[in-house]
């Protein structure tokens, strides 16, 4: 029999699992040799060791996690209940004494790892045992992803009286080469409901994702309400791309996305570009508006036409609300300002504009992050530069002292498309086939920036072409996949010709979530494997 207080005790002081006598006995079980080196994990790991057995996964399997450490528990809840949706298993999480117990998924907080990364994890998989050790629970959330990942599609029926989930032996030590992996979706110029933007989270969350920007306006609309200025969503959020009918988050909306995405452990930063990109804020409030001209609501494509007044004291005190009710609902330290493609804004007025909208960011105690435009304002060295286009930006921006965050369009935008077949996207930046996204190193990209500087990545994906998830993931994936793999995996481990064969084999979990990724033809993927899009059509 399992005493759960004698495994608590065991487990926390010991970075290896052992079983009593009772239970060694019950588990004699001769596994098939397996190869853990051989699984198509992505992100790679940093380190992987077979040992060639398995841990026979099965219904006498139960879940412990340390229960001291805040947020431990929960992630074994997150694990218990992924695998009841996949296998149809119901484990047991920190439950009590159960003699029929024969094998044990042990998450332990430990202080003890190679690693000083926040993330880092250790997993360790035995016959009967499987310890995964972190620092942190964000680090063992990461490393359930990797244990999802080593889930078979189907069970061996013959080794057991019950069916058995093989899972190979070893050990995996892991880290993340960046602490910024990142996604963006822009809301903005096409609206997509609560529950597409957290299906998308989802998916980023299982390849080790750890940021979600969310560009929540734009020209052709404003997403969020603010309480004090209702014609922001009364009227700027009532339009989109197209002509259709746009909407918006509620602030609980909003704090329901946050707490959804902190699930998963990842933080949503909010975005509200300015002092271009804001036709839809000056059609609700046009005393907002600078470029001097009648505004109108605005469904087109065309950017760099509109602005903030600079120079208006009410314009910084519409901001000064703004920020302060999203910073409200926003428990990320980052505030995104945008500023980019201000055409129409003078230079002075720009770099006025930014420096001021600054201190409106800290003084509500974030941390500004913008476009790389924002460079030419005299910034503070905690703000953050997020490079799209001009790579003399980010030298600017690290010799100022800024961390910059890398998103080149022509390299990790989203919404171009992958080939002139592709049925949505654009590709005024570059056209980005799978292999081009995944074959360049964000370390070397651009020569002569420090290392230190570099925050991580983020793939942005714009939304002209785009009004609903299975168009968003469309574009998404698989290029999303090779992006999570850029962020995490070490430079030394990144291989295209090793990768696009793990990415071909991640087939069975796209289509059981029935993603409708973008079939390229440059991966063999695994047989019989189908889209979501090519369902539909039939």
């Amino acid at each position: 029999m399992i005493k759960s207080a004698v495994l608590k005790s065991v487990f926390l002081l010991s970075t290896t699992l052992s079983f009593i006598a009772c239970v060694q006995e019950k588990a004699k079980i001769e596994y098939p040799k397996t190869d853990l080196a051989a699984a198509p994990l992505i992100p790679k790991p940093l380190e992987v060791i077979p040992t060639n057995s398995a841990f026979g996964l099965d219904a006498k399997t139960a879940i412990f996690t340390n229960q001291t450490s805040a947020g431990f528990e929960e992630v074994g809840q997150f694990l218990a209940k992924k695998i009841k949706n996949q296998l149809q298993l119901d484990l047991p999480v920190n439950g009590d004494d159960d003699e029929t117990i024969e094998r044990i998924i042990y998450i332990n907080q430990t202080d003890s790892l190679q690693s000083d990364a926040n993330e880092a994890y250790q997993l360790y998989i035995k016959n009967d045992s499987i310890l995964l050790n972190a620092k942190t629970a964000a680090g063992a959330f990461r490393g359930i992803q990797t244990l999802r990942q080593l889930l078979p599609e189907a069970s061996n029926d013959t080794l057991a009286e019950q069916p058995l989930w093989l899972i190979p032996s070893g050990k995996i030590i892991d880290a993340p080469s960046f602490e910024y992996r990142g996604a963006m979706l822009d809301v903005a110029r096409h609206f997509f409901s609560v529950e597409e933007v957290k299906r998308f989270i989802d998916l980023l969350a299982y390849y080790k994702y750890n940021k979600f920007h969310m560009h929540l306006t734009d020209d052709q609309g404003w997403r969020i309400e603010i309480k004090s200025w209702p014609k922001l969503t009364e009227v700027g959020a009532q339009t989109e791309v197209g002509g259709g009918k746009g909407g918006f988050y509620t602030q609980e909306d909003f704090k329901d996305l946050v707490t959804y995405a902190a699930e998963r452990h990842i933080e949503i930063i909010p975005e509200v570009d300015m002092p271009g990109h804001t036709n839809a804020a000056s059609f609700s409030y046009p005393f907002l508006n600078g470029n001097g001209k009648a505004v109108k609501n605005y469904t087109g494509t065309r950017v760099g036409f509109s602005t903030f007044d600079a120079r208006k004291d009410t314009v910084y005190a519409f901001l000064d609300d703004v920020v302060r009710e999203i910073a409200a609902i926003s428990p990320s330290k980052y505030f995104h300002i945008g500023g980019d493609e201000s055409h129409v804004t003078k230079k002075d007025d720009y770099i006025h504009f930014v420096e001021k909208v600054e201190k409106i960011v800290n003084k509500h105690d974030k941390t500004m992050v913008g476009w790389e435009e924002i460079v030419q304002a005299d910034l503070d060295s905690t703000s953050v530069v997020q490079f799209w286009s001009d790579s003399t930006n980010a030298i600017k921006a690290a010799k100022k002292g800024n961390n910059i965050i890398f998103s080149p369009a022509h390299k990790t935008y989203l919404d171009m498309q992958y080939d002139t077949l592709s049925e949505y996207g654009l590709h005024w930046a570059a056209y980005i086939p799978v292999d081009t996204a995944y074959n360049w190193n964000p370390n070397s990209y651009v020569k002569g920036l420090p290392k230190e500087n570099i925050l991580g990545i983020e793939a942005p994906l714009w939304s002209e072409t785009i009004s609903n998830s299975a168009e968003m993931e469309y574009l998404a994936f698989p290029r999303a996949i090779g992006y999570a793999e850029l962020g995490w995996t070490s430079t030394e481990n990144r291989d295209w010709q090793d990768y696009k064969k793990r990415l071909a084999q991640q087939t069975p979990f796209l289509d059981r979530m029935k993603v409708d990724y973008y079939p390229s033809k440059l991966i063999d993927w695994k047989e019989n494997t189908y889209t979501y899009r090519e369902i539909k059509k039939d």
